[in-house]
């Protein structure tokens, strides 16, 4: 029996990097390959890469540069390991990369990955792979592999694709020019994905997207079907005790996905909603195409919905132009709202972008700054949220071992992990915890015994109306 060839991804970015390196080790099972945290014996080593972050391109290099050092060492050993270079910066600087880095064996977008195997063997036959274009005849980036069989449970939670790609065209974001135009999957190929997962254990499902909420995918009636809609359906899959979704846009909430909150127990009240300034003025220049009060809006009518829902987002600091009053609109709309949490950055400019031309920056004294008060404002709004919990029931769906012996961690409805002391049979339950303190960003707590109704949010954890004051 031929031993099997050993895979390590390095994966950078967001959850659909993270869904593409699964779908890549998908992909290569059949190719022989197995998965290991180990570079240095690795036969095959994968950087999917991302290019949202500031520096993204230096970043590939630099790992490339540890790369070449570790390919040298296993070809003295008589060992030949191949170099692929995936992801978004292998999408917009492919030829940069093949040019620049000899290391590389093939660099492979993300559209193309159900053509990894052939690229390999492309380069195993003594050239070097390039393959970012988007297909003409079918521009859906992340097929599936060809075998229904590659789709294999990971645990108890999955990701799952249903859309790629963004029509927004963001100043600042280059993700309309490296996944392309929105595109959807098939709602018969999903309910098949979702299916063949809950058969294999999985019992929480999240769907993902660049703008997932953008989904149209053709339905079993020929007609396109919008996310909400889809989710009525995925929630009749037997297993499938909770659905999420990520990344979505505040223009595309449509009504089904209001009412799929209202009125599905399996979809958890938790949704990731970026915003990126409070301003707007800086909302117009970053072409988000809504303004802080139409914002607003669409967080009331979730809250109308469902009482116990509760948000995340996303901010940029330092935005071109972006003054103090326009700064102080942002730290006015995170009080407004409430947040469980939120990611938010210093801007910084991608290459190719209509922001990376503007001239009126913010001095990196300025963005700091900002940056510590917008994270000091989120970060004692996410510890209000995680307090307001102690000395309440809330459902745990249970993922795994903890790392202290004897616990076992799972994660409430709003992504928080919690701890309890149990056996690992209730890997895979959905049970009620009475949680007893907070560490940090964990939740501790004991099995509800017996087993009691789960407590709402806490009114804490629920603002009041404030859509009233505007941004600058």
């Amino acid at each position: 029996m031929t031993a099997p060839r050993k895979l390590h991804i390095k994966s950078y970015g967001c959850q659909m990097n993270v869904y593409d390196a699964q779908r890549m080790v998908d992909t290569l099972a059949p190719e022989g390959f197995v998965e290991t945290a180990n570079v240095d014996d690795a036969d095959l080593v994968i950087l999917n890469t991302c290019h949202i972050r500031e520096k993204a391109s230096e970043k590939v290099y630099s790992e490339l540069g540890k790369l070449r050092v570790a390919k040298a060492e296993a070809a003295q050993a008589g060992r030949k390991m191949n170099v692929v270079v995936a992801g978004c910066v292998a999408q917009a600087e492919g030829n940069e990369i093949i040019r620049r880095a000899p290391v590389v064996d093939v660099v492979v977008g993300p559209q193309s990955y159900h053509n990894l195997p052939a690229l390999l063997k492309q380069a195993k036959a003594g050239g070097r792979a390039l393959d970012t274009e988007f297909p003409i005849e079918d521009k859906f980036g992340f097929l599936p592999p060809p075998k229904p069989a590659a789709i294999r449970a990971r645990g108890i939670s999955s990701f799952v694709t249903v859309q790629e790609g963004c029509d927004k065209f963001c100043t600042f974001c280059v993700v309309p020019y490296t996944r392309g135009s929105e595109v959807s999957r098939p709602v018969a190929k999903i309910i098949d994905d979702v299916q063949r997962l809950a058969d294999n254990g999985v019992h929480e499902i999240t769907l993902i997207g660049q703008n997932v909420n953008g989904y149209h995918g053709e339905g079993p009636d020929g007609r396109p079907w919008a996310l909400g809609t889809l989710l009525y359906r995925l929630a009749e899959i037997p297993g499938i005790a909770r659905l999420r979704y990520s990344t979505s846009h505040p223009r595309d909430v449509e009504d089904t996905l209001i009412s799929a909150h209202r009125d599905l127990p399996e979809l958890m009240p938790f949704v990731h909603l970026p915003v990126q300034s409070g301003s707007d003025r800086i909302l117009a220049a970053m072409n988000r195409k809504h303004t802080a009060e139409d914002y607003r809006r669409v967080i009331d009518r979730f809250r109308d919905a469902r009482q116990d829902i509760a948000f995340t987002s996303d901010f940029i600091v330092g935005f071109p132009g972006e003054t103090e009053e326009d700064f102080a609109a942002t730290l006015a709309l995170v009080t407004q709202i409430g947040y469980a949490g939120a990611y938010s950055f210093k801007y910084s400019p991608r290459p190719g972008t209509p922001a990376a031309d503007l001239q009126e920056t913010v001095s990196q004294a300025d963005m700091d700054e900002r940056l510590v008060r917008l994270q000091n404002l989120i970060d004692s709004q996410q510890s209000a949220f995680n307090a307001a919990t102690i000395g309440r029931t809330v459902d745990v769906l249970f993922e795994r071992k903890a790392r202290n012996p004897g616990q076992i961690v799972g994660r409430t409805a709003y992504l928080q992990p919690a701890h309890v002391m149990a056996s690992d049979d209730i890997i895979g339950q959905v049970l009620p915890v009475t949680i007893e303190s907070v560490e940090r960003y964990s939740l501790l707590g004991s099995l509800a015994s017996p087993p009691v109704a789960s407590s709402p949010v806490p009114p804490v954890l629920q603002p009041v109306r404030s859509h009233t004051v505007t941004g600058a």
